[in-house]
């Protein structure tokens, strides 16, 4: 059961029906299967973590279909109610035909998360616009290793599994967006980074707080302060201020790219 899973309690498994619901709902009998990953299944939610759900569907959605999913997803998603506040949801939905088999850039039907909220609000996103999205590579390897599904069958019988290399290329190609915005989204971005260069190391994909133990112990002292800081605010142990140490991230960012560039560069395996 979902609740069972760390860190996950009554409030959470509600709002997993709720998303289930709103996919049967606007998908209907054209959806394939919905997967929960990321912190539910890996590591534990913590207290800023988001529900991730990817869905699988047998056809494009129209845009009107798309629209209702934000519709429907805004009010349930970092949301304050009388029982606390919502998590936030990030909702991803692929047609089946474009990632099996897989093929890499791979397609992305549609996509919501936190981050498209004021952007919405202000009519100025679209998250209704099918586009290329090499971060599927890394969303449906997550998808699979969790196994856990909300609706439909296990991950493995519609999905095929992702070549490593493909997870590389597709982390790495968020590394200037990460950078880029670091002022303006700055504990996200510090563990972002963390993740990637564990990811290229390791071949394996860590939690946000998981990667940024690993990364701790890896890097020189000067650079610790900044991913701990990041660490601890996504643990919900500290304020989210930065101000303090802004020079020092960007100290800390320009080690860890080095760090991924070397990685990146240096022999597959």
């Amino acid at each position: 059961m979902a609740d069972e899973r760390p860190g996950m309690d009554e409030s959470d498994r509600r709002q997993l029906d709720r998303v289930v619901a709103l996919v049967r709902d606007v998908i209907g009998s054209n959806t394939v299967g919905a997967y929960l990953f990321g912190s539910a299944v890996v590591g534990g939610l913590r207290p800023r973590s988001d529900l991730d759900v990817l869905v699988v569907s047998k056809r494009p959605m129209t845009e009107d279909e798309k629209q209702e999913l934000v519709h429907r997803i805004l009010p349930i998603s970092w949301q304050q109610t009388a029982e606390g506040m919502l998590r936030g949801i990030e909702l991803t939905v692929v047609v089946q035909s474009d990632v099996r088999p897989w093929r890499y850039p791979p397609n992305r039907d549609f996509q919501y998360g936190g981050w498209l909220r004021l952007a919405l609000e202000r009519g100025e996103a679209r998250p209704w616009a099918a586009k290329i999205d090499p971060d599927l590579a890394s969303l449906i390897t997550q998808a699979l290793a969790a196994n856990t599904p909300l609706l439909g069958p296990p991950p493995a019988d519609v999905l095929d599994p992702v070549p490593f290399g493909d997870v590389r290329a597709a982390i790495v190609a968020y590394v200037d967006q990460w950078t880029t915005n670091i002022d303006t989204d700055t504990r996200n971005g510090i563990l972002a980074l963390a993740r990637i260069w564990s990811a290229l190391e390791t071949s394996d994909m860590y939690s946000k707080d998981a990667a940024a133990t690993w990364a701790l112990l890896r890097l020189p002292d000067q650079h610790k302060p900044v991913l701990a800081r990041a660490r601890s605010i996504y643990l919900g142990e500290r304020e989210d201020e930065w101000d303090d140490l802004r020079e020092a991230v960007r100290r800390y960012v320009a080690y860890v790219v080095g760090e991924i560039g070397r990685v990146y560069a240096g022999p597959r395996t």
